[in-house]
């Protein structure tokens, strides 16, 4: 309840429209990794939520003008969540829809990590931890020029066990970047099992505040919780913020969530996809 109060400015319309668009972006996800034969169902799905309040309430930005100097940036460093940002980016008009049946296709723009040439992709991300990094340079960019923009990213709870992300984390907090927020994809799980089973990332809210952070824990899938988290960073002064966002794996889909094997594998079969789109077009019409 404290959360709707702190987001004053968003209404339950808006909140209503922001979940119908979350699910509309989720079936788009389905859709490609079942049309490319591949990709990465598991933590695309998780993410969307807060992809769709970034992108369709947030950020400033011209879908006709990806180069405007004045835009706020978001880079994903999780890059193999990749079909969530080609969702949100077609439904927003930055690209055009019929690109998304080309996902992981040879000559098309959307490959199976994000890469330059795709309009409103402002890093590469796939190895982990380096789109992170770019971001902190954005943002440390935007400050030195004395921009207004704010610069966005989001990393996995399994990319966190990477050291550059660290050294990320400790430059940001040392030139007190303010307009520099992260968002934690806090599935719990990555490729191969779960996190804390095969690289323990806890206490996380300690070790960021640690490296001069501020930090907020949030749902992640529910959107008056994301949208006041933004709000609240928009108030700190001094300091970069990480929002750790509760979420699941796979989330929509029955048979894909908390799943580990969805995080990257074969697309859904036939059936498989018949069912999801059945499960997620049934929340839709039920926000």
């Amino acid at each position: 309840m404290n959360n709707i109060l702190e987001a004053e400015r968003i209404t339950t319309a808006e909140i209503k429209e922001l979940r119908q668009k979350a699910y509309g972006a989720r079936a788009r996800v389905l859709q490609m990794v079942y049309d490319g034969g591949s990709g990465h169902c598991g933590g695309s799905l998780s993410i969307i939520d807060i992809l769709s309040v970034l992108y369709f309430r947030e950020m400033k930005y011209r879908p006709d003008d990806t180069e405007w100097a004045g835009r706020d940036r978001f880079v994903l460093s999780k890059g193999h969540a990749c079909p969530a940002l080609y969702a949100v980016l077609a439904m927003s008009g930055v690209i055009e829809e019929r690109e998304l049946k080309g996902f992981r296709s040879a000559g098309s723009m959307l490959q199976g990590h994000p890469e330059f040439g795709t309009p409103g992709v402002e890093a590469v991300g796939g190895s982990l931890g380096q789109g992170f990094s770019t971001a902190l340079g954005m943002a440390l960019g935007a400050r030195l020029s004395k921009g207004a923009q704010r610069i966005f990213t989001a990393v996995g709870d399994g990319e966190i066990q990477e050291g550059m992300v660290w050294e990320t984390a400790m430059a940001a907090g040392h030139f007190g970047l303010d307009n520099f927020t992260c968002f934690l994809d806090r599935n719990k799980l990555q490729g191969d099992g779960k996190t804390e089973d095969l690289m323990m990332v806890e206490p996380l809210r300690d070790k960021w505040l640690a490296f001069n952070w501020e930090v907020r824990e949030i749902d992640g899938h529910d959107i008056s919780e994301i949208v006041a988290a933004i709000e609240w960073a928009r108030t700190v002064k001094g300091r970069p913020q990480m929002i750790i966002a509760n979420t699941v794996k796979g989330k929509g889909v029955s048979f894909m969530e908390n799943v580990a094997a969805w995080h990257g594998t074969a697309p859904p079969t036939d059936d498989e996809l018949v069912q999801a789109l059945a499960e997620l077009n049934a929340v839709s019409e039920g926000c």
